[in-house]
Protein backbone atom coordinates (compact mmCIF):
# COMPACT_ATOMS: atom_id res chain seq x y z
CA UNK A 1 0.00 0.00 0.00
CA UNK A 2 1.35 3.70 -1.09
CA UNK A 3 0.60 6.99 -1.30
CA UNK A 4 1.08 8.71 -4.76
CA UNK A 5 1.91 12.01 -5.65
CA UNK A 6 -2.04 12.80 -6.48
CA UNK A 7 -2.60 11.79 -2.56
CA UNK A 8 -4.54 8.83 -3.85
CA UNK A 9 -4.00 5.53 -1.97
CA UNK A 10 -2.96 1.74 -4.02
CA UNK A 11 -2.47 -1.54 -2.88
CA UNK A 12 -2.03 -4.39 -4.96
CA UNK A 13 -4.27 -7.85 -5.42
CA UNK A 14 -3.00 -10.87 -7.21
CA UNK A 15 -0.22 -8.27 -9.47
CA UNK A 16 -3.40 -5.45 -10.38
CA UNK A 17 -2.95 -2.26 -8.74
CA UNK A 18 -6.15 -1.16 -6.77
CA UNK A 19 -6.49 2.33 -6.32
CA UNK A 20 -9.11 3.88 -3.33
CA UNK A 21 -9.87 6.91 -1.38
CA UNK A 22 -9.82 6.50 2.11
CA UNK A 23 -11.57 9.36 4.61
CA UNK A 24 -13.48 9.58 7.78
CA UNK A 25 -13.58 7.37 10.84
CA UNK A 26 -16.15 5.28 12.32
CA UNK A 27 -18.16 1.54 12.53
CA UNK A 28 -19.50 0.70 10.62
CA UNK A 29 -17.05 1.16 7.35
CA UNK A 30 -18.68 2.10 4.19
CA UNK A 31 -17.18 0.47 1.07
CA UNK A 32 -18.44 2.46 -2.45
CA UNK A 33 -18.34 0.53 -5.73
CA UNK A 34 -18.96 2.54 -8.69
CA UNK A 35 -20.71 0.85 -12.27
CA UNK A 36 -19.20 0.14 -15.43
CA UNK A 37 -17.27 2.22 -17.17
CA UNK A 38 -17.26 4.61 -14.03
CA UNK A 39 -14.62 5.80 -11.38
CA UNK A 40 -14.52 6.70 -7.56
CA UNK A 41 -15.71 10.01 -8.27
CA UNK A 42 -19.63 8.94 -8.93
CA UNK A 43 -19.65 8.47 -5.33
CA UNK A 44 -18.49 12.03 -4.39
CA UNK A 45 -21.77 13.26 -2.70
CA UNK A 46 -22.33 9.82 -0.17
CA UNK A 47 -18.75 9.97 0.42
CA UNK A 48 -18.88 13.48 1.75
CA UNK A 49 -22.16 13.05 3.14
CA UNK A 50 -21.22 9.52 5.25
CA UNK A 51 -17.66 9.98 6.41
CA UNK A 52 -18.88 13.05 8.70
CA UNK A 53 -19.52 9.73 11.24
CA UNK A 54 -17.99 6.64 9.57
CA UNK A 55 -14.95 5.37 7.77
CA UNK A 56 -15.32 5.49 3.85
CA UNK A 57 -14.12 3.61 1.23
CA UNK A 58 -13.92 4.84 -2.58
CA UNK A 59 -12.70 2.07 -5.03
CA UNK A 60 -11.61 2.44 -8.46
CA UNK A 61 -12.45 -0.77 -9.63
CA UNK A 62 -9.88 -2.94 -12.00
CA UNK A 63 -9.60 -1.96 -15.64
CA UNK A 64 -11.33 1.16 -14.60
CA UNK A 65 -10.27 4.91 -13.41
CA UNK A 66 -6.58 4.87 -11.39
CA UNK A 67 -6.08 1.15 -10.82
CA UNK A 68 -4.63 -1.25 -13.08
CA UNK A 69 -6.12 -1.92 -16.45
CA UNK A 70 -5.10 -5.58 -17.67
CA UNK A 71 -6.04 -7.40 -20.33
CA UNK A 72 -8.51 -10.56 -20.14
CA UNK A 73 -11.57 -11.23 -18.39
CA UNK A 74 -13.83 -8.58 -15.60
CA UNK A 75 -16.25 -10.84 -14.07
CA UNK A 76 -18.09 -9.69 -11.43
CA UNK A 77 -16.41 -12.45 -8.83
CA UNK A 78 -13.04 -11.19 -9.76
CA UNK A 79 -14.59 -7.54 -8.55
CA UNK A 80 -15.70 -8.96 -5.55
CA UNK A 81 -12.65 -10.42 -5.06
CA UNK A 82 -10.56 -7.55 -4.79
CA UNK A 83 -13.08 -5.56 -2.79
CA UNK A 84 -12.77 -8.33 -0.16
CA UNK A 85 -8.81 -7.89 -0.02
CA UNK A 86 -9.02 -4.56 0.38
CA UNK A 87 -11.49 -5.25 3.36
CA UNK A 88 -8.92 -7.54 5.18
CA UNK A 89 -6.21 -5.50 4.53
CA UNK A 90 -7.70 -2.08 5.82
CA UNK A 91 -9.14 -4.51 8.54
CA UNK A 92 -12.59 -2.35 8.09
CA UNK A 93 -14.24 -5.83 9.86
CA UNK A 94 -17.55 -6.09 8.37
CA UNK A 95 -18.60 -3.18 6.22
CA UNK A 96 -21.60 -1.62 4.64
CA UNK A 97 -20.95 -2.30 0.43
CA UNK A 98 -22.50 0.15 -1.92
CA UNK A 99 -22.87 -0.33 -5.30
CA UNK A 100 -24.16 1.41 -8.29
CA UNK A 101 -25.19 -0.61 -11.60
CA UNK A 102 -22.50 -3.02 -11.95
CA UNK A 103 -21.16 -2.35 -8.59
CA UNK A 104 -24.14 -3.20 -7.34
CA UNK A 105 -23.75 -6.52 -9.23
CA UNK A 106 -20.54 -6.70 -7.19
CA UNK A 107 -21.51 -6.07 -3.62
CA UNK A 108 -24.12 -8.67 -4.04
CA UNK A 109 -21.59 -11.11 -5.40
CA UNK A 110 -19.42 -9.90 -2.21
CA UNK A 111 -22.08 -10.48 0.31
CA UNK A 112 -22.87 -13.83 -1.20
CA UNK A 113 -18.95 -15.50 -1.37
CA UNK A 114 -17.85 -13.52 1.30
CA UNK A 115 -20.62 -12.80 4.14
CA UNK A 116 -18.13 -11.77 7.04
CA UNK A 117 -17.10 -9.22 5.19
CA UNK A 118 -20.58 -7.67 4.80
CA UNK A 119 -22.98 -6.15 7.29
CA UNK A 120 -25.63 -4.85 4.94
CA UNK A 121 -25.43 -4.12 1.29
CA UNK A 122 -27.21 -1.26 -0.44
CA UNK A 123 -27.92 -1.75 -4.29
CA UNK A 124 -28.27 1.23 -6.15
CA UNK A 125 -30.18 -0.24 -9.24
CA UNK A 126 -28.27 -2.47 -10.39
CA UNK A 127 -28.32 -4.65 -13.58
CA UNK A 128 -30.99 -7.15 -14.77
CA UNK A 129 -30.73 -10.05 -12.89
CA UNK A 130 -32.86 -11.55 -15.70
CA UNK A 131 -32.08 -10.06 -18.92
CA UNK A 132 -35.51 -9.60 -20.94
CA UNK A 133 -34.56 -11.24 -24.29
CA UNK A 134 -34.59 -7.65 -26.11
CA UNK A 135 -32.81 -6.30 -23.64
CA UNK A 136 -29.70 -8.94 -23.65
CA UNK A 137 -29.76 -8.26 -27.75
CA UNK A 138 -29.26 -4.82 -27.27
CA UNK A 139 -26.37 -5.39 -24.68
CA UNK A 140 -24.63 -8.09 -26.88
CA UNK A 141 -24.98 -5.41 -30.08
CA UNK A 142 -23.19 -3.01 -27.51
CA UNK A 143 -20.27 -5.47 -26.51
CA UNK A 144 -19.69 -6.29 -30.22
CA UNK A 145 -19.54 -2.60 -31.00
CA UNK A 146 -16.97 -2.02 -28.43
CA UNK A 147 -14.61 -5.46 -29.57
CA UNK A 148 -14.91 -3.31 -32.99
CA UNK A 149 -13.50 -0.31 -31.59
CA UNK A 150 -17.05 1.87 -32.17
CA UNK A 151 -18.41 3.39 -28.64
CA UNK A 152 -21.04 5.22 -30.45
CA UNK A 153 -23.97 2.73 -29.36
CA UNK A 154 -22.43 3.17 -25.73
CA UNK A 155 -22.46 6.50 -26.03
CA UNK A 156 -26.26 6.60 -27.44
CA UNK A 157 -27.50 4.05 -24.41
CA UNK A 158 -25.70 6.92 -21.84
CA UNK A 159 -27.37 9.18 -23.03
CA UNK A 160 -31.11 8.44 -23.42
CA UNK A 161 -30.94 5.64 -21.50
CA UNK A 162 -28.80 6.80 -18.39
CA UNK A 163 -30.95 10.22 -17.90
CA UNK A 164 -34.22 12.19 -18.07
CA UNK A 165 -35.29 14.52 -20.10
CA UNK A 166 -34.81 16.56 -17.42
CA UNK A 167 -31.85 15.76 -16.64
CA UNK A 168 -28.81 18.60 -15.96
CA UNK A 169 -26.85 18.94 -19.52
CA UNK A 170 -23.89 19.70 -17.79
CA UNK A 171 -23.99 16.18 -15.40
CA UNK A 172 -24.70 14.54 -18.41
CA UNK A 173 -21.72 15.88 -20.37
CA UNK A 174 -19.76 15.29 -17.08
CA UNK A 175 -21.07 11.41 -17.16
CA UNK A 176 -20.78 10.81 -20.51
CA UNK A 177 -16.92 12.26 -20.97
CA UNK A 178 -15.59 9.79 -18.14
CA UNK A 179 -17.39 6.90 -19.32
CA UNK A 180 -16.52 7.21 -22.71
CA UNK A 181 -12.89 7.35 -21.50
CA UNK A 182 -12.30 3.73 -20.79
CA UNK A 183 -10.02 1.25 -22.25
CA UNK A 184 -12.03 -0.56 -25.09
CA UNK A 185 -11.04 -3.76 -24.22
CA UNK A 186 -12.18 -2.81 -20.33
CA UNK A 187 -15.23 -2.07 -21.44
CA UNK A 188 -16.02 -4.68 -23.72
CA UNK A 189 -14.43 -7.64 -21.31
CA UNK A 190 -16.71 -5.91 -18.45
CA UNK A 191 -19.45 -5.94 -20.67
CA UNK A 192 -19.46 -10.03 -21.30
CA UNK A 193 -19.04 -9.82 -17.31
CA UNK A 194 -22.30 -8.34 -16.83
CA UNK A 195 -23.65 -9.90 -19.45
CA UNK A 196 -22.86 -13.47 -17.62
CA UNK A 197 -24.00 -12.22 -14.16
CA UNK A 198 -27.21 -14.56 -12.76
CA UNK A 199 -27.70 -12.67 -10.21
CA UNK A 200 -31.57 -14.27 -9.25
CA UNK A 201 -29.54 -16.69 -8.61
CA UNK A 202 -26.98 -15.09 -6.38
CA UNK A 203 -29.58 -13.44 -4.16
CA UNK A 204 -30.51 -16.74 -3.19
CA UNK A 205 -27.48 -16.48 -1.29
CA UNK A 206 -27.12 -13.32 0.47
CA UNK A 207 -28.13 -13.45 3.50
CA UNK A 208 -27.15 -9.99 4.84
CA UNK A 209 -29.73 -6.77 5.23
CA UNK A 210 -30.50 -5.92 1.69
CA UNK A 211 -31.55 -2.42 0.42
CA UNK A 212 -32.30 -2.05 -3.24
CA UNK A 213 -32.51 1.76 -4.38
CA UNK A 214 -33.84 2.77 -8.06
CA UNK A 215 -35.15 5.20 -10.34
CA UNK A 216 -39.04 5.04 -11.14
CA UNK A 217 -38.01 3.11 -14.21
CA UNK A 218 -35.80 0.36 -13.20
CA UNK A 219 -33.36 -2.09 -14.40
CA UNK A 220 -35.63 -4.63 -11.72
CA UNK A 221 -38.83 -3.98 -10.95
CA UNK A 222 -39.65 -4.21 -7.27
CA UNK A 223 -41.57 -6.59 -7.30
CA UNK A 224 -39.22 -9.08 -8.66
CA UNK A 225 -36.59 -8.47 -6.70
CA UNK A 226 -39.06 -9.31 -3.17
CA UNK A 227 -39.50 -12.04 -5.61
CA UNK A 228 -35.96 -13.01 -6.27
CA UNK A 229 -34.40 -12.03 -2.40
CA UNK A 230 -37.55 -11.97 0.00
CA UNK A 231 -35.51 -10.13 2.45
CA UNK A 232 -34.60 -6.72 0.63
CA UNK A 233 -36.06 -3.66 1.12
CA UNK A 234 -37.10 -2.06 -1.49
CA UNK A 235 -37.14 2.20 -2.34
CA UNK A 236 -37.46 4.23 -5.41
CA UNK A 237 -36.49 8.03 -5.78
CA UNK A 238 -38.01 10.89 -8.05
CA UNK A 239 -36.76 13.32 -10.15
CA UNK A 240 -33.82 11.15 -11.36
CA UNK A 241 -32.62 8.32 -14.01
CA UNK A 242 -30.13 5.69 -13.76
CA UNK A 243 -27.64 8.08 -11.70
CA UNK A 244 -29.55 8.14 -8.56
CA UNK A 245 -26.83 9.10 -6.33
CA UNK A 246 -25.28 11.75 -8.59
CA UNK A 247 -28.89 13.29 -9.29
CA UNK A 248 -30.68 12.78 -6.35
CA UNK A 249 -27.96 12.50 -3.45
CA UNK A 250 -30.29 13.68 -0.83
CA UNK A 251 -32.57 11.22 -1.45
CA UNK A 252 -30.11 8.69 -1.53
CA UNK A 253 -28.64 9.29 1.58
CA UNK A 254 -31.75 9.32 3.50
CA UNK A 255 -32.72 6.16 2.52
CA UNK A 256 -29.50 4.85 3.46
CA UNK A 257 -29.84 6.01 7.06
CA UNK A 258 -33.06 5.39 7.01
CA UNK A 259 -32.28 1.45 6.16
CA UNK A 260 -29.81 1.43 8.59
CA UNK A 261 -31.38 2.83 11.64
CA UNK A 262 -33.94 -0.32 11.12
CA UNK A 263 -31.73 -3.07 9.59
CA UNK A 264 -28.07 -3.08 11.19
Amino acid sequence: MKKGVDNITTMVHKGIKLAYDDQGAGKPAFVFVHGFTCDRSFFSPQVAHFARLHRVISVDLRGHGESDKPKGSYPINAYADDIAHIIDHLELGKVVAVGHSMGADTVLQLAASYPDHVTAIVMMDPDPFVFPSEVRKGYEAIAKAFEAGNQEPWRQQITTQGFLSTSDRKLVEDVTTVMMAASSHVAASAFHGILEFDGKALAEHCKVPALHLAPMSPSNPPHLMSEWLPSVVNGLVVGAGHFIQLEVPDQVNAMIEGFLRHYI
